[in-house]
């Protein structure tokens, strides 16, 4: 029973903080959310760092799930839309990690230091996936720094992509109310990468990028 309604917590507690934002969420909040009683809530969690170093475990697991090169064959263009598909919906599950991350590391050494393994993880994870795509003969050869290099930006844009949103879209209902908006960043990591792609796979995946087009990301412009 105890594992059921710790777990009821975190799911409850990330709804919230993806709904309401993270700082205008408190444990008694969460605790009348729930229809329990703060002391309730505090036997299962310390505080509210904990519930977020929590939530944060579980996105880390569920993208490192992701990032695996696929085991006994190659590496197909299908599975990058796959890989670039899991990521942004995890994005979206758990958006408010993205919308205040400096805060949240700022409040937690021990979230901060994992974090930064996990960065460190994940650029790794997209090496490899970028190095299957060579031997699989749909991406240029890289040198190991261009293929760091290359990494490194895909995750820049991945993991900014909610901040971009939260600067540009007005209210948190105007960004976030059509999923178009987080799904075209799927298109600009789409546009970075087909330049590097062989034939035929870049007129491939050129034509597949043009579904996660969204024409309102910049207003205005």
């Amino acid at each position: 029973m105890a594992s059921k309604t710790k777990e009821r917590i975190i799911l409850e507690s990330l709804d919230l903080f993806n709904a309401q934002g993270e700082r205008n969420v408190s444990t008694n909040h969460i605790a009348a959310h729930l229809n329990m009683s703060p002391g309730n809530l505090y036997y299962h969690f310390r505080n509210k760092s904990d519930i977020i170093y929590q939530i944060f475990k579980n996105y880390e697991l569920m993208v490192d799930t992701y990032l695996r090169v696929p085991e006994g064959r190659k590496i197909k263009v299908e599975d990058l839309l796959s890989y670039l598909d899991a990521v942004f919906n995890g994005l979206w599950a758990y958006r408010f990690l993205h919308r205040d991350l400096e805060h949240l590391l700022d409040n937690d050494d021990k979230l901060r230091e994992d974090y930064r393994a996990f960065t460190l993880r994940c650029v790794r994870g997209v090496m490899s996936i970028i190095e299957a795509l060579e031997l699989s003969e749909i991406f240029s050869r890289q040198t190991e720094q261009q293929r760091q290099s290359k990494a490194l930006n895909v995750w820049l844009i991945v993991t900014n992509w909610m901040t971009f949103l939260k600067t540009m879209h007005g209210t948190q209902e105007d960004r976030e109310s059509n999923p178009k908006a987080i799904q075209h960043g799927v298109y600009q990591v789409l546009d970075f990468i087909v330049p590097h792609l062989r034939e035929p796979e870049q007129a491939e995946l050129a034509k597949l990028q043009e579904g996660y087009c969204f024409d309102e990301v910049l207003p205005g412009v």
